[in-house]
């Protein structure tokens, strides 16, 4: 009764549009008071839910992503894509994925990226004869790629809710899946680009100097070496390596590129601060609700009904895609992982998923939630940025979609593709 209780809270609460955080949090307290837990647990767990190391990089890598957002450095990797592939029917919107797949290699947020990659390939795609709802598609799709993509802030909070699961082997499992999940969304780019003619007037742009283009983008090509080099090789942990890219980018924005002075590194440090307080906040808040659930252990039956299912490994696996898939299209990847992951962590013990694979497994599909309406955060920054309606996009994030969901399949099948390269590394 006390776990129907707790649902029952919440659910009632998010119909009524309250804050997810806040309602994890009021959820929680009933089922403490219900069991009469203490209250004294509801402030000691909302401090231990953020006082964790791994989380000390989250406000950093935040930071990172608005830094060189405003720097410039998109628009200069831009021009050397265009440099190195040309122009031609279908080669803007290969650009723009592989840029935001770079981008992510920065930043590891995909709203951040949508805005940087869309605030300059946007306006190019237009005047190449791409339709804007087609061309928001691409960039919201693309940039969902960002949280696979080490750094990844989303990798940074699933590494705190799962202890067996070290930031830097998340970081390293995400690499191919990231590089895989890039390639599966330039394809169909590419496809429909040329099978309904987009891109018509692209010949006609000129083509950047390959030379001057490698040597203005240089700046930013070496940041995502830096971070992940730096961290490969010892030198600085993945928190430290979040401040050593502040100043890098702080240092490429003010000195190399110039793009950014003074009156605007305070609004980027303001802007960088909101953003963190707010994620930070969820997850102390959504701690309570985790507490609550794991010391009742109201999860416990459904491990039992899954057990005496007879589903096996694959058809539980099966239904969590389907649920997670569903819930992703309503629910921001910071909110997913609060929620489900508390309740998803016996079935990982009961079925002996790896933990590192199942991290990735469930960013994955939160990456596909990021640019599947009716909800998707990536694909309304875009759709903003390109003056169209998100529904408008929404025949063309089908094909993506489709796409995503074809290599979520291959990634189930073969686990291996998580988990080489963090064997390879040691992690």
């Amino acid at each position: 009764m006390t776990g129907l209780a707790i649902f029952a809270v919440f659910v009632a609460l998010m119909v009524l549009g309250v804050p997810i955080g806040a309602a994890l949090m009021l959820a929680g307290a009933v089922g403490i008071g219900i069991a009469d837990l203490g209250w004294f647990s509801i402030p000691n767990n909302f401090y231990a839910g953020i006082a964790k190391y791994p989380l000390l990089a989250l406000p950093m890598f935040v930071l990172v992503g608005a830094v060189f957002d405003r720097s410039g450095v998109a628009r200069r990797i831009v021009d050397f894509g265009v440099a190195i592939v040309g122009r031609g029917p279908g080669m803007l919107p290969l650009i723009a994925v592989a840029v935001a797949m770079f981008m992510g290699g920065i930043s590891g947020s995909g709203p951040a990226t949508a805005a940087a990659v869309g605030g300059v390939m946007l306006a190019a795609m237009y005047r190449a004869g791409y339709p804007p709802a087609y061309s928001a598609t691409v960039i919201g799709a693309a940039a969902s790629v960002d949280i696979l993509i080490p750094p990844s802030i989303a990798f940074i909070v699933y590494s705190v809710l799962v202890p067996g699961a070290s930031v830097p082997a998340l970081f390293a499992a995400g690499v191919v899946p990231g590089i895989l999940a890039g390639f599966a969304l330039m394809i169909p780019a590419v496809w429909l680009a040329r099978r309904h003619g987009f891109g018509a007037r692209e010949l006609d742009q000129p083509r950047p100097p390959l030379l001057r283009a490698l040597r203005e983008a240089s700046w930013g090509l070496f940041a995502p070496v830096l971070i992940l080099g730096g961290m490969r090789l010892g030198w600085f942990t993945p928190t430290e390596a979040a401040v050593v890219a502040v100043a890098y980018g702080v240092f490429v924005g003010m000195v190399v590129y110039r793009t950014i002075g003074f009156r605007d590194l305070f609004d980027i440090l303001v802007d960088a601060a909101e953003v963190s307080g707010v994620i930070l906040v969820v997850v102390a808040l959504a701690s309570i609700f985790a507490y609550t659930v794991s010391t009742l252990g109201i999860v416990d039956p459904i491990t039992r009904v899954a057990q005496e299912s007879g589903l096996g490994s694959y058809g539980a696996l099966a239904i969590v895609v389907v649920v997670l898939l569903i819930v992703g299209m309503v629910l921001d990847g910071v909110s997913i992982f609060l929620i489900f992951v508390p309740l998803l962590a016996p079935l990982m013990r009961l079925y002996n998923w790896d933990p590192v694979w199942f991290g990735v497994l469930l960013t994955f599909m939160v990456a596909i939630g990021q640019f599947t309406p009716p909800v998707a955060v990536n694909l309304m920054v875009s759709a903003r940025l390109a003056g169209v309606r998100i529904e408008q996009t929404a025949p063309w994030a089908l094909w993506f979609v489709f796409s995503m969901l074809l290599l979520l399949v291959i990634l189930i099948a073969v686990p291996e593709l998580a988990t080489w390269l963090p064997g390879v590394l040691g992690y």
